[in-house]
Formats: structure tokens, sequence, C-alpha cells
């Protein structure tokens, strides 16, 4: 059988904690050929621990020894690398988010299309047990047609305060484009890609600009914070139905949670923890389910549907059309919040 032959992109906390792990369990199906990183020590360090033969600095140099790469970069520059390795002919798995603006993401778009190559970024949520049984009752429609979804994506107290995660720079953005995005994407998907008209947003930085904060995730200077740590917003579809968003790093709030809830005609359903409610029989139910599955498995499922969409097997699960649609949406968030008004979608 023949191997998919995949580079990395970047050799940091992401790359060794979920890509590389991921494609190492998949042995039968891909190979790691080569990492690319610009601090070249920590580049040569990742391949020896697990044995991948090439090592490079210019990731230009990469493309000719590989079918794919995964890129795993600042956000700044997503479309920059992801543009090169499809011109060369090599298929991207891009991390989220797609790329900082609209603009960027149409161009990998364009880059996809004309050189035939898969495009597919990694919003690894989709992949979670529970999200993928909230497909499932959606789409044999146990809750009808839907209505409102509230998405909460919170952190207390979790500012990164490693990378280049607080930089604007370089990232874009601060809880939206890093954590928030997860969220986004998966009551999008969830709903079926409804299309959005409006969006009210605001962002806020004020509790990581204040001295003295307490921060679970290491140190970061409060004085040059310039990215948002709180976002709420509220987005309209076509269809009617309606979408309640916040997402955190830092809140003034009991603990961390993830929930994502819709509510349609005929039921409602709760992604984290899975649960389903209903009326019949003259009565109310909640049914919940016995997950025999982790969590963590969702960066195996996501590499396993792009490593075998590369071979031409399956799919993909995330198609660059619908992650556009997260950066447009982030895009409207930022927009609406500067500008203090609703911002319309075309």
């Amino acid at each position: 059988m023949t191997r998919l032959k995949m580079g990395v992109i970047g050799a940091g906390g992401i790359a060794q904690g979920r890509h590389i792990p991921s494609f190492l369990k998949l042995k039968e199906k891909v190979v790691l050929t080569a990492v690319q990183d610009l601090n070249l020590e920590r580049a040569e360090e990742v391949a020896k621990t697990h044995d991948i033969p090439y090592v490079f600095e210019d990731y230009n140099e990469m493309f000719e020894r590989v079918d794919a790469v995964t890129i795993c970069t600042p956000n700044k520059f997503h479309a920059e690398i992801s543009i090169a390795a499809l011109n060369a002919g090599v298929h991207v798995l891009c991390e989220k988010p797609m790329a900082i603006t609209t603009e960027e993401c149409e161009a990998m778009m364009e880059a996809a299309e004309k050189n035939d190559r898969l495009l597919s970024i990694a919003y690894h949520y989709r992949y979670t047990p529970e999200a993928q049984l909230a497909k499932k009752a959606i789409f044999n429609n146990e809750i009808g047609d839907p209505l409102v979804t509230r998405v909460q994506a919170m952190r207390r107290r979790k500012v990164p305060g490693w990378g280049v995660f607080t930089n604007k720079d370089l990232q874009g953005g601060g809880s939206l484009i890093d954590f928030g995005c997860h969220l986004l994407d998966l009551a999008l998907w969830l709903l079926d890609d409804p299309k959005p008209v409006e969006v009210m947003g605001r962002t806020y930085d004020r509790l990581s600009k204040t001295p003295g904060q307490v921060n679970d995730w290491g140190t970061f200077d409060h004085d040059t914070f310039n990215v948002d740590d709180h976002v709420t917003s509220y987005i309209t579809f076509e269809n009617g139905e309606s979408l309640q968003f916040e997402c955190s790093w830092a809140a003034n709030i009991k603990e961390d949670h993830t929930t994502l809830t819709i509510s349609g005609v005929d039921g409602g359903i709760s992604v984290y923890p899975f649960e389903l409610y209903q009326a019949k029989y003259g009565t109310l139910f909640d049914s919940t389910a016995k997950m025999n599955e982790e969590e963590s498995q969702a960066g195996l499922k996501q590499a396993e549907n792009f490593v075998n969409s590369c071979l031409g097997n399956e799919e993909l699960i995330v198609q660059p059309e619908q992650a556009l649609k997260v950066t447009k949406l982030m895009e409207a968030i930022y927009e609406s919040s500067e500008t203090g008004t609703s911002v319309k979608l075309k």
C-alpha cells in the first residue's frame, strides 16, 4: 500500500502535542518524512525524537520531499505557507484559524482549486465523540428545525503565557481567534452551514490589561497586551435562526466551561455533555448517552480523515469554504466591536 509522505511545518506545541503523535499512530497509511522550523535546533530535536529523516529551516525546500504538510505556525503565516505548498502540488492541513482575513482565505482556496490539491483546516472539535453524536441526532431529525443556538467557550484565567498568543500582529486576535473559533465552527457545522446575515459583537481586554492579575497559564505583560480576552456576539441567519456566542481567556466567572446547545422545534440538544431534550407522550424527556471514546481521540480522527482524503478514500470533513465562513464571522465580530454597530453580511 502506498503511504502518504507527510511534512510538518512549525515544530512547536501543537505539532508535538497533537499532529505528530496522531500521524505516528497511522503508520500503515502515512510516514512522517520531514519537519521544518525557523528554530532549526528545535526541528532537529523533534526529528531525532521521532526518527523523521529530513529537517529544513526553509519550508520551500521541503515540498519536493512530501505529498502533504500540516502547518502549525502563527496565524499570520497560514495563508502564505498554504499557498506556497499548494502551488508546489502538496496537500495542506492547516491549523485553525484558516487565516486572519477573508481575502487570505479566498487566496488559499484559489490555490487549492488551481492546483487540484486538498486544503483542510484543523477544527478538531468536529471529531469529538459528542459532536459526532450530535451531528447524527440532528441529521435524524431529533430536534426538528433549529431555532436558537447558544455557545460559551469560557476560561476563567487561562491567557496563554507562552508562544505568540498575545501578539496581535502574528495572531490577529486573542480568545476569539484562538479558542472561540473552534466552537463557532462546530455550531455552524451542526446547523448545516446556514447563511449568516448580521453580526453584533463586542470585544474586551480590560482584565488582562489590569496589573496583578492571577493567571493559570504562565505569565504575560499586561502593559503590552493588545488582543481580546473576552468576546460576546449575536449572529442572525437568513433562515431565521440565531446564535448567541461568548468566549473568554479571562473572565470573572466561577469556573471554566464549554457549552453548545441548540433549541429546535421538536427538541433540544447539548453537545458538552451530550444530552437530548424532548417533549413526548405527554411529558418531558431528557436523554443522555454513554460515550465510549475519549475526546483526546479527536486529533487522531482528524489526521485519519485528512490522510484518507489525500489517498482518495474519503471526503474531507472540514471543507475550506466552511472554514472561510468562520473567518468571515470573526472579522465581522471584530468590525462590529470597533464600529459599535452591527455588520450586515452579503
